[in-house]
Parts: C-alpha cells; structure tokens; sequence
C-alpha cells in the first residue's frame, strides 16, 4: 500500500467510526422513546465519561501491549457493540449502561490514539495541515450522523435505526484499521519500534508543567461549550420550533470548509492569536443563538459561526498541543489533552441535563457563552504573552 493510499485509507476509516460520536446528539430522542428526560441523558454519558477516563488513561498500556493500530481496531468494535446495545434498548437499564461504558471506553482510545498514528506519519511542520485534514473527516462523521437520523425519521424509520447502521459502519471501521497496521509501521517518519505510550501521574505531572498545559485546559472548556451546543441541539430545536438537521448540516459544512482550507495552513507567527479570534466568533455565536428565537435563517447563521469559531479553532488548539510538548512526552501530551477533552464532551451534559430540567435553556446558554469567553480570552493573554517575549529576544540580540 502506498503512502498516499495509506493516508486515504485512515481517514475512511476514521470517518466511519467519527459518526458514533454524532449520534450521542440524538440521545435525548433516543431516550424520549423510554420516557426519559434529559437528567438520564446525562447521567448516562456520566458513566460514558468514568470509562473514557479509564481508556484515555490506559489507551498507551493497552497499545503498547497490541500496538496504536490494533487498539484502534478493537475500539472500534467496542464502539459497533455499544451502538447496537443502544438500538435494542428499550429503557434506561442494565443494557444502556453496558453500551455507555463500550461507548466511553472505545470512543476515548479511537480519539486519543488516532492522532498519535497521525503524527507517526507526518512531520512536526506537517502536524496543523494533517490535523486539519483528519478533522475534516472526523466532522464529518460527527455532523452527518445526525442529518443522517432526520432523515431515517422523514422516512418512516426510527432513530434506533440509524444507531444499528452507524454500528455496521463501525465494524468496517475496524477491518480498515486492522489492514493499516503493516503500512503504517512502513511509512513511519521514524522507523523503528513505537516509542512507548504508556501514561503515568508522573508524565501527567510533568506535562502541567510545562506550556502544554494551556490548550490541555483550553480543550475542556471548549468540549464542554461544544457539547452544551451539540449534545442537546435537538432539545434547543424542538422548544423553538426548529428542524434540528438543519443546525447540524450547515455547521458540519462550515467545518468542512474551513478545516480544508486549515490543510494549507502552518499556524502563522501567532497561531494562538488566530484561536483566540476563531474562539471569540464563537462566543458570539451563541450569545446569538440566546436571543435568536424560532428564526430559521437566524438559526443557520449561528450554526455556520459556530461552525467557524469551534470548527476552524479546534484543529489548531490540537496542533499546538503536540508543538508545546516536550518532544519525548509527545504521545502522552496528546493522550493528556484527549482525556481533558472527554471531561468537557461527556462530563459537562450531566450540568448541562440538570440546567435544562430545573431552570431551562436560556441559563444553560448564558453559561456556555461564559465559557467560550473565557477559553478565547486565554488563548489571547498567551498570544500577548508571546509576542512580548518575541519582542524581548529581538530587543536582547540586537
């Protein structure tokens, strides 16, 4: 297999398997049918958020033991068996329990060991373009998933049909992975044995001590404004009156767009200036989307800005991690901001469920906006920060 078939390949196969993510968005109608409300939602991607810790955690042990592209493949399985498990459920029992803990568990190794696979491929220079292509793909999946669920529903379906054919998707996910594992070793940048993966309280320490801990930290805040956005879309949708696929296809597209037109992009001199504007449009987005009512054309706006400000920023932000690590502690650094990601992505819609129960979408709104603010804010004091410390070299070499 070539290189370029090698590469096309990986990202078939992520974008297989990026489409069980999307399809969490659908839980709160999912869990309509049991006559469940959004509290269980998040309780349930609670539990998914205890077992992707877990994973993230040990997703280095279990790949050096089966190696990064077998682990992935075994995640993807686990992904197919916890999407079925979902389809067949029919309430909030034992079985949707065993299907979160599977999605936690394989979702968190597939988003923590992919881009490690990735950055085994391609130079450090190289890392913001690829990181953006493999984010294409993985939006993809994410965002046309839920399009996907609408329209089985128009069709007369049932959205746990759209949870058995994502799953078949997920199992021809693996088969492609278990087949990339002889050309990935060949096209290695370094070749040679994997360098070790394996993440330790020790690694974790030393990674919050050096300049990886900012978008470590920026990437929480910015999984849980996507999840307060994503995860309950539909429950936005339905109290305005509004067809939730349109939100999720004009932002899966806007993604789209943006994430290919990051491939030619190497960061600039202030890579973290152009976070901090990406993530300020997306704020903005949702303090629009707050005022915005049952406007459709209103509702494609915000979902194309916020397809803007979290889409285009998110590539960035990972790129940025992997360059602020130490180059030996690359690998754990990316595990590390995977883990911080999860706590955002499937922790937050356990505060986000409570809000909307007890106090409704307006406050839960209010709160997201906070959190953007404050992640684009950070991203623009480290930006300053960094251009002063440029201006205070320049100053001491002339």
């Amino acid at each position: 297999m070539s290189r370029t078939l090698t590469f096309v390949v990986y990202l078939l196969a992520v974008l297989l398997q990026a489409g069980a993510y999307g399809l969490t968005f659908m839980l709160p109608r999912l869990f309509a049918t049991f006559g469940a409300n959004e509290k269980a939602v998040g309780l349930i991607l609670l539990v998914a958020t205890v077992s992707t810790l877990i994973a993230v955690y040990f997703s280095g042990h279990l790949s050096d033991w089966f190696g990064r592209v077998v682990t992935l493949g075994l995640a993807c399985l686990a992904i197919a068996a916890a999407l079925a498990l979902f389809a067949l459920a029919d309430g909030v029992n034992a079985m949707v329990v065993l299907a979160s803990l599977l999605l936690g568990a394989g979702w968190g190794l597939t988003y923590a060991l992919a881009p490690v696979v990735l950055t085994r491929l391609v130079t450090a220079d190289e890392r913001i373009r690829y990181f953006a292509l493999h984010s294409v793909v993985l939006m993809a999946g994410f965002g046309l998933s839920p399009v996907m669920a609408s329209q089985i529903e128009a069709a007369g379906g049932t959205i746990a049909d759209a949870f058995l054919i994502t799953s078949g998707l997920c199992v021809l996910s693996a088969l492609l992975f278990f087949v990339l594992v002889a050309p990935v070793r060949r096209h290695a940048i370094n070749p040679g044995p994997e360098a070790r993966s394996r993440l330790s309280l020790g690694y974790v320490g030393s990674i919050l001590k050096g300049k990886a801990v900012l978008p470590i930290i920026m990437v929480c805040l910015g999984a849980s404004v996507f999840a307060g956005m994503n995860n309950f879309q539909t429950v936005f949708a339905d109290a305005r009156g509004l067809d939730y696929a349109h939100f999720f296809l004009a932002y899966t597209i806007t993604v789209v767009i943006c994430r290919v037109a990051l491939a030619k992009f190497k960061g600039g001199t202030q890579p973290y200036m152009t976070i901090a504007a990406l993530q300020y449009v997306m704020a903005g987005s949702i303090l629009l989307f707050a005022f915005s009512g049952a406007s459709v054309p209103a509702y494609i706006v915000v979902a194309i800005l916020f397809g803007v400000g979290y889409g285009a920023s998110y590539p960035v932000l990972a790129a940025m991690a992997a360059n602020d690590a130490q180059e030996d502690l690359v690998p754990q650094t990316l595990q590390l901001f995977a883990l911080t990601y999860f706590i955002g992505i499937f922790g937050f819609p356990l505060i986000a469920g409570w809000m909307i129960v007890e106090l409704g979408t307006a406050p839960l709104l209010y709160l997201i906006v906070g959190l953007a603010a404050l992640e684009a804010t950070m991203a623009l004091r480290r930006a300053q920060n960094d251009q002063a410390n440029l201006t205070l070299a320049a100053d001491k070499s002339v």
